[in-house]
């Protein structure tokens, strides 16, 4: 199948916003790279540092209008630097997805490394996983936020929500740093199946089961992991209170910094929040369920 290749500058301001419109119109593949070969030193925990200027790449089907793609981009209020379609045969889009992925660093010991590269850390804690269609690498704030924290709190001995899992890259890294088991949970039965053949590359398949929301109630957990959106976690505050045990910590990620009072307000009856960390304009909120909360 041919396809077309996408290639634009953007601000790291500016960024996101693209890339979630060039997602809504039909991107099967969006990735960053440094637009002026700039280097990225090694971030400390907690950072999730973008270049000064960004190149992004997406792939599109060979029928797409670019034209009509590129009028809807002008809506976002900056020029589009460096627009540049042209057309790509299935191999070669490949090739550049096994050179733009690099092995990535979250925090201090937890590296995501694609299948094409050997870890550069022998004695990290390595997660295998090659991109995909859209269930996420790593790559965005609200995934890395998430990774992160759990590189800071290794959740040993626990038993682990991923909800929302997509790639199941959390519920891998959970595992990864001493997790249980982790249920992975998420409405979209093909992000189930790509959970799966993950936990199977990484030799978790043991530890991490899948299931639909509505399938079957979870067992009780000691951490509950969510990289959804807001409107979702505000809905989703009174389920999450009864698959948590009291104590236990929260931690909760695509939110806008917008949006992050009406997250906050909505989980303040069940949960004791304690803390936020902002990148790019995403939000990670974190907290405790509250041992007094009603079930």
């Amino acid at each position: 199948m041919p396809w077309l290749q996408l290639k634009l500058h953007a601000r790291p301001e500016q960024a996101e916003t693209i890339a979630e419109r060039l997602s809504d119109a039909g991107a099967t593949a969006v990735t960053f790279q440094d637009a002026k070969d700039q280097p990225l030193y090694e971030p400390q925990p907690g950072n999730t540092p973008l270049w000064e200027q960004i190149r992004i790449t997406a792939l599109f089907p060979a029928d797409t209008n670019m034209e009509t793609l590129k009028q809807r981009l002008q809506q976002v209020d900056t020029p589009l630097e460096g627009w540049h379609v042209q057309p790509l045969a299935d191999q070669a889009w490949e090739r550049i997805c096994m050179d733009d992925f690099k092995p990535m660093r979250f925090g201090e010991k937890l590296w995501i490394c694609p299948g094409w590269h050997s870890p550069p850390d022998a004695k990290a804690v390595n997660i295998l996983l090659d991109p995909g269609l859209a269930f996420g690498t790593g790559t965005h704030p609200t995934t890395a936020l998430c990774l992160q924290w759990l590189d800071a709190h290794p959740p040993a001995g626990l038993d682990v929500i991923d909800y929302g899992c997509g790639s199941g890259i959390l519920a891998i890294a959970a595992a990864r740093l001493g997790a249980r088991q982790v249920q992975a949970i998420d409405n979209d039965p093909q992000a189930l199946q790509s959970t799966r053949s993950n936990a199977k590359k990484n030799r978790l398949e043991d530890k991490i089961t899948t299931q639909l929301p509505d399938e079957r109630h979870p067992a009780r957990c000691g951490l509950l992991l969510a990289n959804i959106l807001a409107n979702p976690l505000i809905e989703l505050a009174p389920h999450f209170s009864g698959l948590l045990l009291p104590g236990s910590p929260l931690v909760l990620s695509g939110i806008l910094a917008e949006q992050a009072d009406s997250v906050a307000r909505a989980y303040q009856p069940w949960f004791t929040l304690t803390g936020m960390q902002e990148q790019n304009g995403w939000i990670r909120m974190e907290g405790r369920r509250k041992r007094s909360a009603g079930t």
